[in-house]
């Protein structure tokens, strides 16, 4: 059987994760692999996916192998498979247009983006790349806010005739243009904003349906983040959260159908960069309301988790939905795995109805 064939563009903490995963579940068989949602998906298997080309605009990164490059600064996530083999897949410099924040400079470079002084490409130089790279889908992690940048290479994907996977809070997948478009050209794509397997948004998600189901009335909630990684130094520019905050606060507001909050009751976002994290996010979850007799009850909740390897699992899980789609002809948005695996899908169902979908479309039941 053939490798699913990926391209990244961002090789950050979470493009770590998710390689260190690919290799680390290897080693490992359907009986004591922790951590999947799926141990096949059709006939592909964790191990079935192999890297062919990359993108970044970091110095310490660009024209290394990647297998080097995801430990380069400034990644922090834990290494939990530090022998990741070369892959002679060289990280080739991405288009910066707005994947760079100014304020990065003030930092020291450990902590921070450092641009590289290599030539940029230009979009027909990466659709050139990636069509001779084999590439069957390109997967975007560029850093929140870069709404220019994450379009330019859902354009490229779309000229390169291959699949799309949008792991960030810009609107491709859920934006009817864009869905329109890798429709009328045959092309699936997965978004938007990947949710984590166990992490802020979903546990939200999963307590606002507990009060629903449980006839509580939910009257007010917040949503604090802290983590010490570059996504959360990066987000210290609030210009660039807009898209963010929106696709959380919605992921939790699609589940109060009865009646949403209103937004000075509903506050969900990042809320500081702290250095010694790393990549270890705390979040810390508040929800008020009213039982039986209109009496008041609340609730508060402190997740701590590795904010990379949290996502590593779903995506594996998407790429290997986007590749099922690609073997069936099947373009447009992918609705049931999107619904399942971000954050701002095209339509929002429970999670329990999503992850019902997502099975039938696995199973070939659904179309999508």
């Amino acid at each position: 059987m053939d490798k699913i064939k990926i391209a990244i563009v961002g090789i950050g903490n979470c493009a770590s994760s998710l390689l260190q995963g690919i290799e680390y579940y290897k080693n490992k068989d359907s009986k004591d692999a922790i951590g999947l949602m799926h141990w096949e998906i059709g006939p592909y298997k964790p191990y079935d996916i192999e890297i062919v080309a990359a993108f970044d605009i970091d110095k310490r990164k660009v024209s290394k192998d990647v297998s080097e490059a995801i430990f380069e600064l400034p990644n922090c996530t834990t290494v939990f498979c530090k022998d990741v083999p070369k892959r002679g897949v060289k990280v080739e410099m991405g288009a910066v247009l707005d994947g760079f924040s100014e304020h990065m400079r003030d930092y020291e470079e450990k902590y921070a983006l450092v641009l590289s002084d290599k030539k940029e490409p230009s979009k027909e130089d990466c659709i050139q790349l990636l069509k001779d790279s084999g590439a069957h889908m390109l997967l975007n992690y560029v850093p929140v806010g870069s709404e220019k940048a994450a379009k330019f290479y859902a354009e490229c994907a779309l000229n390169a005739g291959i699949g799309f996977i949008n792991n960030m809070p810009v609107f491709i997948a859920s934006n009817p243009e864009w869905g329109t478009r890798f429709e009328k050209e045959g092309i699936p794509v997965i978004g938007d904003d990947i949710k984590s397997q166990l992490g802020a948004t979903i546990v939200h998600r999963v307590l606002a349906n507990l009060f629903k189901a449980r006839g509580v009335k939910l009257e007010r909630t917040y949503q604090l983040n802290t983590g010490g990684n570059t996504d959360f130094l990066n987000m210290l520019n609030k210009s660039r959260l807009i898209s963010k905050k929106e696709s959380k606060t919605e992921s939790v507001q699609s589940q109060l159908v009865e009646k949403r909050l209103e937004k000075e009751n509903i506050h969900i976002g990042p809320s500081d960069w702290v250095a010694w994290q790393k990549d270890n996010k705390i979040c810390f979850i508040r929800m008020e309301g009213k039982l039986f007799g209109d009496v008041p009850m609340n609730i508060e909740l402190r997740l701590s988790v590795e904010d990379s390897p949290n996502s590593g699992g779903v995506v594996i899980d998407a790429i290997r939905c986007c590749k099922l789609a690609l073997d069936r002809g099947k373009g447009g948005v992918l609705c049931s795995p999107s619904a399942y695996f971000m954050k701002h899908p095209p339509k929002q169902y429970t999670d329990d109805e999503a992850f019902r979908l997502t099975e039938d479309f696995i199973q070939g039941k659904r179309d999508d």
